[in-house]
Order: C-alpha cells, then sequence, then structure tokens
C-alpha cells in the first residue's frame, strides 16, 4: 500500500540519524505505528506528517520521492546557520574551504574508483 513511502520515511529516518523510538516520538504516534509506516502497511496521516516535517523530515520527499530544496538534517541546518552569522567580509574563507573539501572528496572517489586506493 505504502511501500515506496515506507522506505523513503527509513530513509528520512537514517538521514536525520534517528531510530525508531525517535522518529515515533516527532510524530507523536505509537512505536508501532510508526513501524507499520516504514514496513509500508500504514501511511502517515496529516497531522504525523506536519510533526515530522518539524523534525526536519523531509515530508514531500516522503509522499512522493521529490526532496524539498529547503530539506536540511540537523547538521546542514547547523553548517548554513554558522553560515548566515559569519561576517559577509569571512564569507569567502568558509566558501573556499567548503569548495577544497568537496573537490578533495571527488579526488578521492576517483582514485578509489581507478584502483588508486586513497
Amino acid at each position: 500500500m505504502f511501500e515506496e513511502g515506507g522506505r523513503r520515511l527509513l530513509e528520512e529516518r537514517k538521514r536525520l540519524k534517528m531510530n525508531q523510538d525517535a522518529m515515533a516520538e516527532a510524530a507523536q504516534v505509537a512505536k508501532s505505528t510508526y513501524c507499520n509506516y516504514e514496513a509500508g502497511k500504514r501511511a502517515p496521516d496529516a497531522l504525523a506528517l506536519a510533526n515530522l516535517a518539524q523534525a526536519g523530515a523531509d515530508v514531500l520527499y516522503i509522499l512522493t520521492g521529490q526532496r524539498a530544496a529547503g530539506a536540511l538534517a540537523p547538521d546542514e541546518a547547523a553548517l548554513l546557520d554558522n553560515y548566515r552569522h559569519t561576517p559577509p567580509e569571512r564569507r569567502h574563507t568558509v566558501q573556499e574551504v567548503s569548495s577544497a573539501f568537496a573537490q578533495y572528496d571527488e579526488a578521492v572517489k576517483k582514485a578509489r574508483a581507478a584502483g588508486g586506493g586513497g
């Protein structure tokens, strides 16, 4: 019935680094009810989805498979908040460091794919 939505709900739970107990609490439902959501046996109602959204879940993704532009995990939201509170004259430094990490990560992935270890 809700198999794909259940799989996406599980993905969101992992993205948010929460266990089933925490997600059930966030949705304000019993753990067994939440487990039925993930198993695809039941679909969460609007209130449960609204509660999950408050906990950081991307409800659009859970329902449709399309990511909402503003859905951020708590650690992502903290990084963005830090950036927004960085003085404008220092933001270029944050951008340069972030870019360097991303480029390094891509280089490591390519080296591993080519059999170079890393």
